[in-house]
């Protein structure tokens, strides 16, 4: 008699350790949204930009200060869908302390997660990655990259 094989099919159709896997992401992602990390404002931003998706009208108010080329502050306010929101919270987690180079660097790779061109098995992305599963999504895709695309936009003005 053979071992249990705890990969075996889940109800619907998927291996269980990626649906477990799935799960966990799922909670990180509402855990991001319902406790964003750097929300709020900054008294003195070096930069600050609003952006805007049209489509859903989502909204991210993005603050970030400088030390030389290192991002030393970044906070954000924003309205919108959990993806959104936990995207921002993320990103700004993951950004703080990078150099401009770094984040840059980082941006490009979870844009090109979020689009389906990488998986998430970059671990620069940290947990960045639990929205993987967006890339699934197209329609989606805007509300993922909204703080990426503005944090992107304030990267270059700063440089």
């Amino acid at each position: 008699m053979s071992a249990p094989d705890d990969r075996k099919d889940a109800p619907n159709g998927t291996d269980s350790r990626r649906s477990h896997v799935e799960a966990l992401y799922q909670e990180l992602i509402l855990d991001h949204y319902r406790r964003p990390r750097n929300r709020g404002t900054l008294e003195h931003p070096d930069v600050a930009l609003r952006k805007k998706n049209p489509l859903c009208g989502d909204v991210i108010d993005l603050q970030l200060q400088f030390d030389g080329d290192t991002l030393r502050e970044v906070r954000f306010t924003g309205e919108g869908c959990a993806i959104s929101q936990a995207a921002a919270s993320m990103l700004t987690q993951r950004l703080k302390g990078k150099s401009t180079a770094e984040a840059a660097q980082i941006l490009d790779r979870f844009a090109r997660m979020v689009h389906g061109e990488e998986g998430a098995a970059d671990e620069s992305l940290g947990d960045l990655r639990a929205l993987s599963g967006v890339s699934r999504l197209p329609v989606r895709h805007p509300c993922a990259l909204l703080a990426s695309d503005a944090l992107a936009e304030a990267l270059a003005s700063h440089r």
